[in-house]
């Protein structure tokens, strides 16, 4: 089985838009956010307006970089979006439904879902899915907890009823079905390993085309594997504050034009993998299943 077109590799741009329901003294946290550009001076006990301000520069600044570039190529994307985020900047919901992007829940803030009630992450749920409708006109069909997911989550998603996948799992690289309250449900997999978080962890990236060469190197890998005859999937997570600077920007751009000029590259959102996914593989118990 292939991808749409014949593509040997799905292509995953996802822009965790976050900025703005990050843990932080004002929303009444009692903490501050730690990364940031300098995770290990950022204050404890204290509100660090410092760590604030790196946070404000992705949705002051840097998504527009983000956007432009996206734009430039026609790509659509997939935002991993709180909704607070969007509902402190509207302007950027509007931005990404006109782009044809794809809304996908990341909260309604950073939570740690596993602390909540079932009815409390109900109740969060029912609280995001309103926002993104005002906020981008329509629901979210996907949803990637910005920790981890509860026990109870995806048995919330299947009893809401409106939710095409999660994809909150980091076990395999393909899609695969799990049942949940005797029902099929989707599973979008997602990977922390080619993620520009690297650039501010203490084992990540020391250089701007770290990024731009793990990236590359797993495109071509999964196209010599798809070769075989199996579709692949790859997973490429962004954050505006961190991809978005000047220099690190020029990593993006690369990893973007070598995706275009491969030539066998689908670049879908997370909604698109989803949807042809149940379309051609429903007898497919396991993403990696051969």
């Amino acid at each position: 089985m292939q991808w749409p077109g014949g593509a040997a590799v799905a292509v995953s741009f996802v822009v965790n838009y976050e900025e703005g329901g990050e843990p932080s003294y004002p929303l009444g946290d009692g903490r501050n956010s730690d990364l940031t550009e300098t995770p290990h001076y950022t204050l404890g006990d204290y509100r660090d307006i410092g760590a604030e301000s790196m946070y404000e520069y992705g949705s002051r600044a840097a998504i527009y970089r983000v956007l432009d570039l996206f734009r430039e190529h026609e790509l659509p994307t997939t935002f991993f979006a709180s909704a607070l985020a969007l509902e402190r900047n509207p302007p950027i919901g509007e931005l990404l439904m006109a782009d044809g992007h794809e809304p996908c829940s990341h909260g309604w803030k950073w939570e740690q879902a596993w602390k909540l009630t079932r009815e409390e992450e109900r109740e969060r749920l029912a609280e995001t899915v309103k926002s993104f409708e005002r906020i981008c006109g329509r629901r979210p069909v996907g949803i990637y907890n910005r920790y981890a997911p509860s026990v109870n989550t995806r048995e919330l998603l299947v009893e809401e009823g409106g939710f095409l996948y999660d994809s909150d799992y980091y076990g395999d690289d393909l899609p695969f079905f799990v049942e949940v309250l005797g029902k099929r449900h989707l599973v979008v997999p997602y990977t922390l390993v080619y993620n520009d978080a690297r650039y501010v962890l203490a084992q990540g990236f020391s250089r701007a085309d770290d990024f731009t060469d793990l990236v590359v190197r797993a495109l071509d890998d999964l196209r010599r594997e798809a070769k075989a005859g199996y579709p692949k999937m790859l997973s490429i997570g962004l954050h505006p504050r961190l991809i978005g600077v000047p220099g690190r920007m020029s990593a993006l751009r690369e990893i973007v034009e070598h995706i275009v000029a491969a030539g066998d590259c689908w670049v879908a959102t997370r909604e698109q993998i989803a949807h042809w996914w149940i379309d051609n593989h429903e007898s497919w118990e396991t993403g990696s299943n051969r």
